[in-house]
């Protein structure tokens, strides 16, 4: 692996005009609602703030030795490394992080979270791989391989379900709302919504994966359509009947019902071992729990998409 290169000595400005600084704008100033975004993500911009997030996350809390088993986490900000906007944005190089880490096992330990972030590294640089071997193939909804389309297909209304969070399915709905209010969702639920999108739903996943590219913080592009892909069946995976129990992925990792009472707190009052079970729960359970359908949270969806849509 190489080194990094060097920090300049010289910053150098091709632009002959001269241009005023001025003030960097406010939330508000753009007529964007005023978020604290700091406080929902823990996403402060710059390579300052992205080194000591490196130095933090290794050398001080001694988090990444917790890697593997927290990853999958939902809430707060240590259930993983929270690199990604800084290697999407170029504020942190894979190779800094990746000789950090090693440096971390030769003077404090070495594990298998330490391995498992390395082979993250490793997964991000095999959807360059792809991105550069397939081209524009990843963006088409047949994807890299192809695949038959016909399964797919494109109903804005559901989409638009989906996207904000009101599909009646309490995990997919926390998500796309946490990905709609902050522009992250952790990597577990990503992959669930995804799937629900294209497996359940047989909705276009392209449509998911441009939503996806319209808000995420840490929005890559081959990152982002790799996901798809993969999740999609179009890719380089060769279980093509790969879905996602939502139901399953809930009770393994939102059990306590915490995170999904987080995004939805119309929910709040239900318990977490019935929060699992939601769509099972009968009308007078629900209205004792505070929660009205079609009213203070939306119906289960019951039909599916009906016509074709964009390839």
């Amino acid at each position: 692996m190489r080194e990094p290169l060097p920090a300049p000595n010289q910053v150098f400005t091709p632009l002959t005009v001269s241009l005023e600084s001025g003030m960097v704008p406010t939330m508000a100033s753009l007529g964007m609602e005023d978020v604290d975004n700091a406080g929902l993500t823990g996403f402060i911009g710059g390579e300052s703030a992205a080194l000591e997030r490196l130095s933090y996350y290794l050398w001080e809390s001694e988090r990444i030795l917790e890697y593997k088993e927290t990853r999958n986490g939902l809430l707060g900000r240590d259930f993983s490394s929270r690199f990604s906007p800084y290697l999407a944005m170029g504020c942190l190089s894979p190779k800094t992080i990746y000789h950090e880490i090693r440096r971390f096992e030769r003077e404090r330990r070495a594990n298998e979270s330490t391995y498992w972030l390395v082979f993250e590294l490793l997964w991000r640089d095999f959807f360059r791989l792809m991105g550069k071997k397939y081209k524009d193939a990843i963006f088409r909804l047949g994807g890299p391989r192809n695949v038959d389309t016909s399964a797919f297909r494109y109903d804005e209304s559901l989409f638009w379900k989906w996207a904000n969070g009101e599909t009646g399915v309490p995990f997919i709905d926390a998500n796309m709302r946490e990905l709609n209010k902050t522009g992250f969702m952790s990597n577990r639920g990503r992959q669930v919504v995804a799937s629900f999108l294209a497996k359940e739903m047989r909705i276009n996943w392209v449509a998911g994966a441009e939503y996806f590219e319209s808000l995420l913080l840490d929005y890559d592009v081959c990152s982002n359509y790799g996901n798809w892909n993969y999740v999609a069946g179009v890719g380089s995976d060769p279980r093509e009947d790969r879905i996602f129990n939502v139901q399953s992925q809930a009770s393994r990792y939102d059990a306590s019902g915490s995170y999904t009472r987080r995004w939805l707190p119309e929910l709040s009052s239900v318990p977490p071992e019935r929060l699992l079970q939601f769509p099972s729960l009968d009308a007078k359970e629900l209205v004792s729990y505070g929660v009205y359908l079609g009213s203070n949270y939306p119906k289960l969806l019951t039909r599916k998409p009906s016509f074709s849509g964009p390839t």
